[in-house]
């Protein structure tokens, strides 16, 4: 009899280890159905309730490239002379979208180039390279269609003799509307 028993007693803990391993799995697979359902744009109630695909695209197509676009974005001095001088030269750029553009700040890539910022007749701020004194924020709009423009003004004495060969400088435009806007020159700084 105590075979039997035992043996009853195994059939007993392997149906029962079955039952365990059976229910595991079944919470398992209810749990993992609950999270799929509760994913946003799952099932079949999500496909009912979704924007159509067309409203997006439409809206992107109405939307140029970008916001500010520039009649010129690279300019070559060529040869300048140190002793000569500053030299400046005016970037045109044009808010080219249906909304305004804030104009959130300007700064040049080295501190022998200042740039002003100039729309109609007004002149805002002398903008300078980042770390070498302040830097206020522009905080200008510009309305649809509306063109303004950077003067930039390079110094090619600024960097004394180490400062001779090719040169090229870069002034930026932040603004609310997207990518940066720069300005480039170049030029041969000679004595």
């Amino acid at each position: 009899m105590t075979r039997r028993t035992g043996s009853a007693n195994a059939a007993t803990k392997h149906s029962s280890n079955t039952g365990l391993i059976i229910g595991a799995s079944l919470i398992v697979l209810a749990l993992m159905i609950a999270v799929i359902a509760a994913k946003p744009g799952s099932g079949p109630a999500a496909s009912a309730v979704s924007t159509p695909a067309v409203s997006a695209p439409a809206v992107a197509a109405t939307r140029p490239a970008a916001a500010l676009t520039a009649r010129d974005a690279h300019f070559d001095f060529g040869q300048i002379s140190m002793k000569a001088g500053k030299v400046s030269h005016s970037y045109w750029f044009r808010n080219e979208s249906a909304d305004p553009v804030l104009l959130q700040r300007v700064y040049t890539s080295c501190m022998c180039t200042t740039a002003t910022l100039v729309k109609g007749a007004r002149t805002i701020g002398s903008y300078g390279m980042p770390g070498h004194g302040p830097m206020p924020d522009v905080n200008e709009k510009l309305a649809p269609g509306e063109a303004a423009y950077v003067d930039a003004v390079f110094d090619p004495a600024a960097h004394g003799p180490a400062g001779l060969g090719p040169t090229e400088r870069v002034v930026t435009i932040e603004h609310g509307a997207g990518k940066p806007l720069e300005f480039h020159f170049t030029a041969n700084v000679r004595p």
